[in-house]
């Protein structure tokens, strides 16, 4: 396996001390650093230092996540062009390093502690810990293929700088993700989950490892078929009991039907309260109000909204609309999160959701005097004015009500994998394996939870599967990869969404921007003047 640049390796080595708040900023040499490595707490710092790194995955920007697909358009905040739009999209473009960066960042922490695993005084949990960290290095190679195709590979700790490596093949980096995490299987903990990597999280990863393989040509005759066992093991007859509002209180983050998240606390981000939290409650939804409200009204960037094919998914009686966004806004907006009955709140803005009849407004604004109105087609960037105030649709499904005003102080978990996904995840594999009606068994579980008629046989395919999967998981950082493993990115944000034609997608000899191109400045500093570039950015 092959090393990674040096000014990278550097940025890698600076992150592994400078995610550890133990390590002192006069330190100069490793030997310190590894003699506090090799102690039980020094480890066990180390290891949370790696569960450190998924905030700057998760709970930063989303652009590389959620960008350029069917689902969301620019707001009045305007999203990196290139995500968003394609046309503009290559190698030096703002935001095509995040996931690069931050994950190659991720992998040398784990490095580090796989590398330390042998030496520490550490007893007892070791063991336990090094799964932990296989897991978390196999997640960032796999948002890295995924995004990357093949990416250059590094399993070793770096400790000094490497000038030049060499590019992995995509096929290569999946069989070590499913390696890594067969391995981590039985060295991390069979028990509930509590913050740490599991058994369960990690046969849920396999179920997504397996299932976006299977899609590719290298994939294996019996990727689907695993993919759904995997799946089945992670549900193991447990319905969803909570219901689709129980599920995103913001005081039920670990809830019994989370998989795997990234927390936060108030005290992790106490060194810098507007700058370090969860940043995902910002990004959906329209502005709020100025500091003068504060504490009253949630921090909204106005930058990534819903569009009007989003909101159409939506049918009368699913509980999701109401569960996703909030469709009543009021005069003070975190009493929403107080009350129960919300029939004694004052309602400011409603926004009107497409089933609605003329006599059903006519009743509305009888029973809310004053309220701003908002027909629907107005309140999504399709056919709103949402350079206004609360003009857009809001998403709620994420608000902190306990967030100082900033775009980045939530505290609120952030949900990597839940398991309506998980049935999601099967559905789409007992599918692919030739198995539709189990595959819809599982989809119409999550259509039961929420309201609405089972889907039916005839209508049951992977566009199906997509648009259940928009609804059940809009705002969660998954739809980019949805669209790019079922190779639906070009058709469906073409015909979905107004900033993209199919031409947007046209590169270099004839191919499409599928993947992301490597970022410029890893080329420019490899050595290694050999190191392709994707296609369609040559």
């Amino acid at each position: 396996m092959k090393k990674i640049n040096s000014i990278f390796a550097m940025i890698f080595l600076l992150a592994a001390t400078g995610c550890a708040e133990f390590l002192e900023e006069d330190n100069k040499s490793n030997v310190i650093a590894e003699d506090f490595y090799e102690t039980a707490e020094g480890y066990e710092a180390l290891i949370n230092a790696n569960y450190s790194a998924l905030r700057d995955i998760y709970g930063d920007d989303p652009w590389m996540f959620v960008c350029g697909t069917d689902l969301y358009q620019e707001g009045r905040d305007r999203p990196p062009q290139g995500l968003s739009k394609y046309f503009e999209l290559n190698s030096s473009s703002s935001g095509v390093d995040f996931l690069y960066v931050n994950c190659y960042k991720a992998i040398q922490l784990a490095n580090s502690a796989i590398h330390y695993a042998d030496i520490t005084e550490q007893t007892g949990v070791t063991t336990q810990y090094l799964g932990e960290a296989r897991f978390l290095r196999a997640n960032a190679y796999f948002l890295l293929v995924q995004s990357y195709g093949g990416v250059g590979m590094i399993t070793e700790y770096v400790d000094e700088p490497i000038l030049q490596f060499d590019r992995s093949s995509a096929e290569e980096v999946y069989t070590f993700i499913i390696s890594e995490l067969e391995g981590a299987m039985g060295q991390v903990s069979s028990g509930s989950y509590d913050g740490h990597v599991n058994q369960r999280a990690v046969e849920n990863l396999l179920a997504k490892v397996h299932l976006t393989r299977g899609y590719e040509d290298f994939g294996t005759a019996d990727d689907f078929s695993k993919a759904a066992a995997y799946a089945d093991n992670v549900i193991n007859g447990q319905d969803l009991n909570l219901t689709s509002e129980e599920l995103w209180l913001p005081d039920n983050d670990m809830n019994e039907e989370v998989i795997f998240s990234v927390q936060w606390s108030a005290g992790s981000i106490s060194a810098d309260p507007t700058g370090i939290g969860n940043k995902q409650q910002s990004y959906f939804g329209p502005y709020m109000g100025g500091s003068e409200v504060a504490g009253d009204a949630p921090y909204k960037s106005y930058t990534t909204l819903p569009n009007r094919f989003a909101l159409d998914l939506y049918e009368e009686g699913d509980e999701r609309w109401y569960s996703t966004f909030m469709t009543e806004v009021f005069v003070r907006y975190y009493d929403y999160f107080d009350v129960d009955d919300h029939s004694s709140l004052m309602v400011e803005d409603f926004y009107e959701p497409r089933w609605f009849t003329a006599q059903d407004s006519i009743d509305y604004v009888n029973a809310h005097p004053g309220v701003e109105y908002h027909s629907y087609g107005t309140t999504d960037p399709n056919g709103g004015a949402i350079s206004l105030d609360r003009a857009t649709m809001i998403v709620k499904k994420f608000d902190d009500p306990n967030s100082l005003f900033g775009g980045a102080t939530s505290t609120r978990d952030f949900i990597v994998s839940r398991l309506g996904e998980t049935y999601l995840v099967a559905a789409e594999a007992y599918l692919q394996a030739g198995d539709p009606s189990t595959g819809l068994d599982r989809l119409n579980v999550v259509r039961e939870r929420a309201g609405v008629a089972d889907a039916a046989l005839g209508e049951f395919n992977i566009d199906y599967i997509l648009d259940e999967r928009a609804r059940e998981l809009l705002g969660e950082y998954h739809r980019w990869f949805d669209l790019k493993r079922t190779g639906k990115l070009v058709e469906r944000a073409s015909a979905h969404n107004s900033w993209i034609t199919p031409s947007n997608f046209e590169g270099t000899n004839g191919n499409l921007k599928i993947l992301r191109p490597i970022p410029q400045n890893a080329i420019d500093l490899n050595q290694n003047k050999d190191f392709p570039q994707n296609p369609a950015y040559e």
